[in-house]
């Protein structure tokens, strides 16, 4: 898609307080909305536009500015103490992150700002009103969404609900990344006409079915989990799900590095499981894997699962169809947009090992079917979600707000 003549040359301000464009993938903390930010990024710079990416300083030894190509910076902003903080920690350093937009606004105002997560957006918000600055959100995810689910292991802020809701009413218009968001927001009481849906992208050159994949295991299937380490992924029900499919291996790629694994407690958790279902030997974890090599693992895979218990948007269906390889998902959040069942995969009930199991053993006992939802997939991604479309279409949120005044800051908060 070409660029709009009338919107080239944006200056263009992404906010992301905890999730890096340069930091590497599988931690914690760093995942889905690092790829987001980066590769929207990277596009709209493609695009013609000038962007900063605004991060925590989470590192004494960052520089201030980084540019990893022309028409891009990613600006260290120095909020909270400059070492690794969990992201439900950051809170009180979101003031002196604002502190710093502000006076970065003040003296290179941009067109438009884009926040992403919610802590993001207070900083955002704050920057942005005295200088009039139009100002776009995207939560990625949203808090009573995440409690719902989690209860009391939910470790966000007790007061994140009310600041979501806060500034769902004060931003001027949030970018939802599929069709389940935008009922969630209008729960949290932002009305539709002011929610403007956008998906997450995928790099189809970098994820295609041609080229090297990685050596099987001697058993005849290989079943691939790829994702943080994290309970909402599912990992558990892959395993359960495995215990119903003797004929298959299952690779669970994600979470620290091989050499840490042993001591990471989800991933111990993890293989306690495996021994207890008898699977233990048709098991094998990765560890964290660069990016540039997760197409590679993908690729040597017959279907990948992602049975998470909620997914606000879910990249790695995305990737798996980019490599024509089908996808058996939940059918929670974003995983209903980005996987037509039965067209691209299967979508299965949350929680569900059992009918994982039994839309896996269907697929797997039928090769040309397999083949037919795989190059499906790669057709579907090459139509809707690449990132030159994806910031195309973000463009246009930004034009739209040019000529408009920035919304009313709500008394809510």
């Amino acid at each position: 898609m070409r660029p709009d003549p009338s919107a080239r040359g944006l200056d263009i301000a992404l906010v992301s307080e905890h999730a890096s464009p340069l930091v590497a993938l599988g931690g914690e903390d760093a995942g889905g909305q690092n790829v987001h930010v980066a590769r929207l990024a990277g596009a709209l710079v493609d695009r013609g536009h000038r962007v900063t990416v605004y991060t925590r300083r989470d590192s004494a030894a960052l520089p201030e500015t980084v540019r990893p190509r022309p028409g891009l910076a990613v600006r260290h902003v120095p909020a909270g103490p400059p070492r690794e903080v969990p992201k439900d920690e950051l809170l009180p350093f979101m003031g002196e992150f604002g502190t710093h937009l502000e006076r970065a606004w003040g003296r290179r105002r941009p067109d438009v700002a884009h926040s992403h997560f919610w802590m993001s957006g207070l900083a955002a918000l704050a920057a942005a009103r005295p200088h009039g600055v139009p100002l776009v959100h995207t939560f990625h995810a949203l808090g009573h969404v995440k409690r719902r689910h989690q209860g009391s292991a939910d470790t966000s802020p007790g007061s994140r609900v009310e600041w979501e809701r806060h500034l769902g009413g004060a931003c001027d218009l949030t970018v939802a990344t599929c069709r389940d968001e935008v009922a969630e927001l209008a729960a949290l009481g932002v009305p539709p006409e002011r929610v403007r849906v956008v998906p997450c992208g995928v790099d189809p050159e970098l994820f295609t079915p041609v080229g090297d994949r990685l050596p099987r295991g001697p058993w005849r299937h290989r079943l691939l989990h790829l994702g943080r380490l994290v309970p909402r992924k599912g990992a558990e029900i892959s395993l359960a799900a495995l215990a119903r499919l003797p004929d298959a291996e299952l690779v669970i790629a994600g979470g620290p590095p091989a050499d840490r694994l042993a001591a990471d407690p989800v991933a111990s958790r993890l293989r306690r499981a495996a021994e207890r279902l008898g699977v233990a030997e048709r098991v094998r974890f990765t560890g964290s894997v660069p990016h540039t090599e997760v197409p590679f693992l993908i690729r040597s895979a017959d279907l990948v699962l992602c049975p998470a218990d909620y997914e606000p948007f879910g990249i790695v269906p995305l990737e798996a169809m980019a490599c024509g390889v089908p996808v058996v998902a939940s059918a929670v959040g974003g995983q209903r947009d980005t996987v037509a069942d039965p067209t691209t995969g299967r979508l299965v009930p949350p929680g569900d090992p059992v009918a994982l199991a039994d839309a896996v053993a269907a697929l797997l006992a039928d090769p040309a079917e397999r083949a037919a939802r795989g190059a499906a997939g790669r057709r579907r991604v090459l139509t809707r979600y690449r990132w030159a479309s994806v910031a195309a279409a973000t463009e246009q949120v930004y034009l739209g707000l040019r000529q408009r005044s920035p919304a009313p800051v709500s008394g809510a908060g």
